[in-house]
């Protein structure tokens, strides 16, 4: 077994990496560690309000942060320094509730130091966050329940950790029915050589522990999650000539991905000529909303969709904005993939978009 496969090792490599050697985000020697793609001016106005030592010592590589948050249940894993739970607690509001897991102890003393000066920035009458150690392949331990939690976060840390597919079960079982997963991390073009695996400084970058795709799909398979949706992709640039000397002939990139817990799921799209119609009202997204990197819904514009987007807009915590007319009762082959297509009422089409 090598080093950085074996959990304890790895663990402790990161604890160092990231509760020592780097003490802002000046310290970090690549981008794959930092926010890619731009924030939502919401949440930019969020930031804001957050304290600075949280702000500076946030290594995330996205924006993680999905819509329709408030009064939910949201779980953060690898919060750090807090600043996406900070962030997600302004959104889910004073009867939402939002945890915080990590196995760092330095990290973790900047997010408690300021949990209830931040509650009263934001006006509430007392903390909805809770911070706990733990570690995210074993969040049992952490007090996380079966079915639990409505959404779960994450940045740029899945990556890190030794045995993913235990997080992703893990995230599965801790999610409740309709539940999702959304979360930025840093996948690769191909599976990652074992002598750059044990390099502790490619590992504390976010770069040797990069999913391979295809062996990401597969993980997700295993524990009952089918289908995925990217939300945005860039390609990480190795900034650091001797970490380009070591990993150049690997493309990084940062992916945003969303994946729900539901049964009706199906391993490909299928068709059963169902149409989907946005109605707006949720927050921040009042013209149009953005499923994936090719479902966008226009307000009150139906669209045709396959039976994995059906669901994933009527069995969820979507489903109070959405109308979705049809059923499975009739199955019409597989789903034509491409870039989705909008229908004006009554138009018919045999076009469609999937993941």
């Amino acid at each position: 077994m090598s080093e950085l496969t074996n959990n304890h090792v790895a663990h402790e490599v990161v604890k160092e990496y990231y509760g020592k050697e780097l003490t802002t985000q000046q310290d970090l020697k690549t981008s794959a560690c930092c926010s890619t793609e731009s924030i939502p001016l919401a949440h930019r106005q969020i930031l804001k309000e957050i304290a600075p030592e949280i702000l500076d010592k946030f290594y995330g590589c996205g924006s993680p942060v999905p819509d329709a948050l408030e009064g939910r249940t949201v779980l953060d894993l690898g919060c750090g320094s807090g600043r996406d739970v900070y962030l997600v607690s302004k959104l889910v509001g004073p009867e939402g509730f939002v945890i915080g897991v990590d196995m760092t102890d330095e990290q973790l003393a900047v997010a408690e130091k300021y949990k209830y000066s931040q509650s009263e920035v934001f006006g509430y009458d007392h903390p909805n966050v809770e911070f706990r150690k733990g570690y995210i392949e074993d969040l049992a331990a952490a007090g996380l329940e079966d079915n639990s939690v409505d959404v779960v976060i994450s940045n740029c840390v899945i990556n890190l950790s030794p045995n993913k597919e235990q997080v992703f079960a893990e995230i599965f079982r801790v999610l409740k029915p309709g539940g999702e997963l959304y979360f930025s991390d840093v996948f690769s073009d191909r599976r990652i050589p074992q002598h750059l695996i044990d390099d502790p400084v490619l590992y504390g970058e976010c770069l040797s522990g990069a999913l391979y795709i295809e062996d990401f799909r597969r993980m997700l398979q295993k524990v009952g999650m089918p289908d995925y949706r990217i939300i945005s992709q860039s390609q990480i640039a190795l900034e650091d000539p001797a970490l380009e000397a070591k990993a150049g002939m690997i493309n990084f990139y940062s992916l945003t991905v969303r994946a729900f817990k539901l049964a009706s799921l199906e391993d490909i799209c299928e068709d059963y000529g169902q149409v989907a119609v946005y109605n707006g009202g949720i927050p921040d997204a009042p013209h149009q909303f953005t499923l994936d990197d090719h479902h966008i819904f226009q307000l009150g514009k139906p669209m045709l969709v396959c039976g994995n987007t059906a669901a994933m807009l009527e069995e969820t915590r979507f489903s109070n904005y959405f109308t979705i007319s049809g059923n499975r009762n009739t199955h019409y082959g597989a789903f034509d993939c491409g870039d989705a297509p909008t229908l004006s009422a009554g138009e018919t089409s045999t076009l469609g978009a999937c993941c």
